[in-house]
């Protein structure tokens, strides 16, 4: 496996998940629910949040083929639904609904694997493009499926780092950019996921009208 393919891999898993878990929107939750919590111990349910997340993914990762095959799902059929699921939760983040009550009054226990984990790190999002990536690891790369394999799971942890970054840093950001900072924010990664979407549902049509043919 050739060092260019390599970095492609860990920069592309990075490019792909970080719009969909959009730790910038999670931020917010994450400020409200650990607002009566001391210092170490937001930076202990961040870092949870975050290890939880990647175990999440890993494990859908190395499983993926195996839940293909056992469900009897094409590839094509993944990146359709996938790209649909992705298009979805864009258009919720470019054009938010307004919410109903506040998380603010929620129980402030161990909040790291939920909401912060899952679903908000690690959601149906996030688990759909890894699922694709695995399928699509399966079917491109079979002689070099280890290398591709750590080189996602490296681009999953950078991911994860960063976002664990953003979390931690949650209170000064969100001072920082206000209301307003972030919302702009929250809808960027909205257009981008969007465009990832529509890409992932066109190549699937693509991809099952190529076999449908041959």
């Amino acid at each position: 496996m050739s060092l260019e393919l390599f970095l492609n891999a860990i920069l592309l898993t990075t490019s792909a998940l970080l719009p969909i878990m959009n730790p910038f929107s999670t931020a917010p939750l994450f400020v409200s629910l650990t607002s009566e919590m001391p210092t170490q111990r937001r930076t202990q349910q961040a870092l949870m949040g975050c290890l939880y997340a990647f175990v999440i993914l890993v494990v859908f990762l190395l499983l993926g083929g195996e839940i293909i095959n056992f469900f009897g799902i094409s590839v094509p059929g993944i990146r359709v639904a996938g790209g649909l699921i992705i298009s979805t939760i864009g258009l919720r983040m470019l054009f938010p609904q307004p919410k109903a009550g506040s998380t603010a009054d929620e129980p402030r226990g161990d909040i790291a694997f939920t909401p912060i984990a899952m679903p908000s790190l690690a959601g149906p999002g996030s688990i759909s493009v890894v699922l694709s990536g695995a399928a699509q690891i399966k079917s491109q790369f079979a002689e070099e499926r280890v290398m591709v394999y750590i080189a996602v799971i490296i681009g999953m942890a950078l991911t994860l780092a960063f976002s664990f970054f953003v979390l931690r840093a949650a209170s000064a950001m969100v001072r920082v950019l206000g209301d307003r900072g972030i919302d702009a924010m929250t809808r960027i990664f909205g257009f981008l996921l969007v465009c990832i979407g529509m890409q992932f549902l066109l190549t699937g049509i693509d991809d099952f009208y190529g076999i449908s043919k041959g």
